[in-house]
């Protein structure tokens, strides 16, 4: 039997927001009711901030770094900072030095007695505003450690047009579709609210649970051992 040998299915906002509509009940749609609902996407995008860390998201960050300077801004589209090292270089080479920082939270950096003392740095603070910063301890002297290095997280891209496709992984369709449906039921198909939100968060669950980083885990048992009489 013959298959189509593709991967590439993808879907357009459009496609998106007609089939959130059908699962709704609705299938004629009018020019504010499209404006209506890539709103509500957006606003689906803006929750999905709030579900934890999405691993297509995270993206490397090189900030060069200045001597005596300890705040840095991050990129406009940054949520926050995952880890952190300074570096000896822009690249990875066979020579390059990496150093990991300790990430505190903003009572121990206000703790530090003297946050302009420099030398090679070991924490981070990041100041999580509109746009987040990140404040390094000790301030760099710039002399071996001339790079940081960390990763941020993105925030999800907007949906724009309705000709564009979403930034999303194919393993976020299904919950993404369900979602939009969810926050569709709420203005247009208040009898569908509980079904579709059931839907959307056990869709959601799965593709969080598939989102996530496949590593070995060892366990050793602890021995105790008593004292000899």
């Amino acid at each position: 039997m013959a298959t189509s040998g593709t991967t590439t299915f993808n879907l357009d906002i459009d496609e998106v927001i007609e089939e959130a509509y059908e699962r709704c009940g609705i299938r004629n749609t009018k020019g504010y009711d499209l404006r209506s609902s890539r709103r509500s996407l957006n606003l689906l995008f803006s929750e999905w901030g709030n579900r934890g860390v999405h691993l297509w998201k995270v993206e490397l960050k090189n900030q060069a770094l200045t001597a005596g300077t300890i705040t840095y801004d991050t990129p406009s589209d940054c949520s926050d900072v995952l880890e952190a090292y300074v570096s000896t270089t822009n690249a990875i080479t066979t020579s390059t030095q990496d150093v990991s920082l300790t990430k505190i939270n903003r009572s121990a950096y206000a703790a530090l007695p003297n946050k302009g003392q420099t030398g090679q740095p070991s924490q981070y603070f990041v100041d999580r505003q509109i746009t987040p910063t990140i404040s390094l301890y000790l301030a760099p002297d710039a002399n071996t450690y001339t790079f940081l290095k960390y990763y941020y997280m993105q925030r999800i891209q907007d949906a724009g047009a309705y000709t564009n496709q979403t930034d999303l992984p194919y393993r976020f369709f299904p919950c993404m579709v369900s979602g939009l449906a969810f926050y569709l039921s709420q203005k247009f198909a208040p009898e569908r609210i509980e079904a579709l939100r059931l839907y959307y968060e056990d869709e959601l669950s799965r593709a969080l649970q598939e989102d996530g980083q496949r590593t070995s885990l060892y366990i050793s048992p602890k021995t105790y051992f008593g004292d000899r009489a």
